[in-house]
């Protein structure tokens, strides 16, 4: 029996090894059928990690300067790490929440097979620097959030998408001119080819968010500001990347509520 798009994603989800799981991401069958009414139950080793890095408080990971190879492959390993956590994210949002529209879940099997892209681009770059992925510590705060929005998909998609990730938009542009500073011009063109898609990521989890706000007659903004509060989502670092956010479809009363 062919397996669904759903159970696909549950169990490149719970692959723990780096490489693999970003290969299983990238050759999810984007045609499978989906069976959005099956409630799945949830396994243990939920999500799926290497031993390597070592997980830490985000506080404990430490930053050099762009200027020295180390200090690249530092910047870039913390990128890395964010992207392969974002291709677990995109394959819970995936298996986990039932009834929704088809398009739901095909366009977040979309996310995970891109965001599992650019961990195979950082993941080939940091080679060339003499790293690899694991070399260094990281942080768990992007699976934290998904653990505390693991009960609504709601919660998710703003807390998520629309608030963690969207920061990304706001600190790419920071980036990618530290990369050019340092003279590593090819690590600045991934910097794009992330920036372009994760346009499009919070654009998806923005027309979600509003879909099921629309479906359960909640304000969009005012449910935001509860969910945030609610869940102790941070604040955005600014300055705002407006451009780009609003590209991902944030309206002007939202960027000024959140400036």
């Amino acid at each position: 029996m062919r397996s669904t798009l759903r159970t696909q994603a549950l169990d490149v989800l719970l692959e723990a090894d780096a490489d693999r799981k970003a290969a299983r991401a990238r050759a999810l069958d984007a045609s499978a059928p989906i069976d959005a009414a099956a409630r799945h139950a949830e396994p243990e080793g939920i999500p799926g990690r290497p031993e390597r890095p070592v997980l830490v408080a985000h506080t404990q990971t430490k930053q050099r300067s762009a200027n020295t190879i180390e200090g690249r492959a530092r910047l870039l390993h913390a990128i890395a790490h964010i992207e392969l956590n974002a291709i677990d994210l995109a394959l819970d949002a995936v298996w986990r929440f039932a009834d929704l529209p088809e398009a739901y879940y095909r366009d977040w099997a979309r996310v995970a097979r891109e965001e599992a892209l650019h961990y195979s681009l950082l993941r080939d770059h940091l080679a060339t620097l003499g790293s690899a992925y694991g070399d260094f510590p990281a942080h768990r705060a992007l699976w934290d959030m998904a653990e505390r929005t693991r009960g609504d998909v709601l919660a998710r998609m703003a807390l998520v998408p629309r608030t963690l990730e969207a920061r990304g938009l706001d600190a790419s542009p920071a980036v990618k001119a530290k990369l050019l500073a340092a003279g590593d011009a090819p690590a600045a063109a991934i910097i794009d080819t992330i920036l372009r898609d994760e346009i499009g990521h919070v654009a998806i989890g923005n027309r979600w968010f509003r879909w099921i706000c629309a479906e359960r007659g909640l304000d969009p903004l005012r449910t935001f500001a509860e969910l945030a509060r609610a869940h102790g989502a941070p604040r955005p670092r600014g300055p705002l990347n407006l451009e780009a956010r609003r590209a991902a479809g944030f309206s002007d009363e939202e960027l000024r509520r959140l400036a």
